[in-house]
C-alpha cells in the first residue's frame, strides 16, 4: 500500500524512555495495514542484535545494520512505503538528505533517536530532523535520583559522572548510562 505524500516522524528522548519501543510498535502497526517496512540501524550500535533493532526492554525488529546513512538508499527496496531508522543520532550529517530524499519519494520515514547528547547539548544531526519532521515525539524517562521525569542521559564512569571533555560517543546501556531530570544530571568541567 503506497502513501499518498511521504512524512518524516521522530521519537526522541534521553536513554531509557522507550523510543526504540515505540519505534517497533509504529513499524509493526505498518505490517498490520500491509505496508512493505524496512528498518535500519548504524553498525557501532552491537549492545543487544547485529541484526535487529532492540530495545532495552527485549522488543525486536528486524534491521539491516549499516555505516554510512547513504547505505539505505543503496539497500532500500522499490515496493518499500516505510523506513524505520533506529539510532538516528549516529549516523554522519548525510542522514538529512537521505530521510528528506525519502520522504520526497512518498515513503514515511520514522526516525527514533537520543535528541541530546549525555552533556545535556543537541546531538548529531538529531536537531534539524527534529525541525523537518511533520510529527516530533519527545519521550521522558524516569531519573533514577529522584523518580521525576527524566529528559537527560547521565553518562557513569566508575559510578561518577562523566566529564564533559569525554568523548561524545561511546555506545552502552544501563552499565554506561542512568536517565537523569535536569536537576540531577551533572556534567563537571575540568
Amino acid at each position: 500500500m503506497k502513501h499518498h505524500s511521504g512524512s518524516i516522524e521522530v521519537i526522541c528522548g534521553s536513554m531509557f524512555c522507550g523510543k526504540t519501543e515505540e519505534l517497533i510498535r509504529r513499524l509493526r502497526r505498518a505490517e498490520i495495514a500491509r505496508q512493505n517496512v524496512q528498518v535500519f540501524k548504524p553498525a557501532i550500535d552491537q549492545r543487544y542484535d547485529a541484526v535487529r533493532v532492540t530495545s532495552h526492554a527485549g522488543m525486536m525488529f528486524d534491521a539491516i545494520s549499516i555505516n554510512h546513512s547513504r547505505d539505505i538508499i543503496k539497500w532500500l527496496k522499490s515496493d518499500t512505503t516505510v523506513v524505520g531508522i533506529d539510532e538516528a543520532q549516529f549516523f554522519d550529517d548525510e542522514i538529512i538528505a537521505v530521510v528528506k530524499d525519502l520522504a520526497d519519494k512518498d515513503i514515511r520515514v520514522i526516525v527514533a533517536g537520543l535528541d541530546l547528547d549525555f552533556r545535556g547539548e543537541p546531538f548529531g544531526s538529531m536537531p534539524v530532523l527534529i525541525a523537518i519532521a511533520e510529527r516530533v515525539d519527545k519521550l521522558q524517562a524516569i531519573c533514577m535520583v529522584c523518580g521525576e521525569p527524566a529528559s537527560r542521559t547521565q553518562r557513569l564512569v566508575n559510578g561518577q559522572p562523566a566529564r564533559y571533555d569525554d568523548p561524545v560517543v561511546i555506545v552502552g546501556a544501563a552499565e554506561l548510562y542512568e536517565a537523569r531530570c535536569r536537576k540531577h544530571h551533572e556534567v563537571p568541567r575540568a
